[in-house]
């Protein structure tokens, strides 16, 4: 399925830049410190929960408050 608007980045496009300023900005960048908790709070959630580990509760979290914060 072709885009309509070839030009405008895509989500992973956008989620790409975002990590990589992110890196070279650290605690600087706006994001960091909202993907750092969102890290955070899935931690906390998959070590309580029984289903998934704290490692993938981790990995969750960050994803879900970085894509939260590309879609803005």
């Amino acid at each position: 399925m072709a885009r309509q608007h070839p030009e405008e980045p895509t989500l992973v496009e956008l989620s790409i830049e975002e990590v990589k300023a992110m890196g070279k900005q650290g605690l600087a960048h706006p994001s960091t410190r909202p993907v750092l908790i969102g890290g955070a709070v899935g931690a906390a959630v998959g070590a309580l929960l029984d289903a998934v580990s704290w490692p993938v509760g981790l990995f969750g979290g960050a994803l879900i408050a970085l894509l939260m914060r590309v879609k803005r």
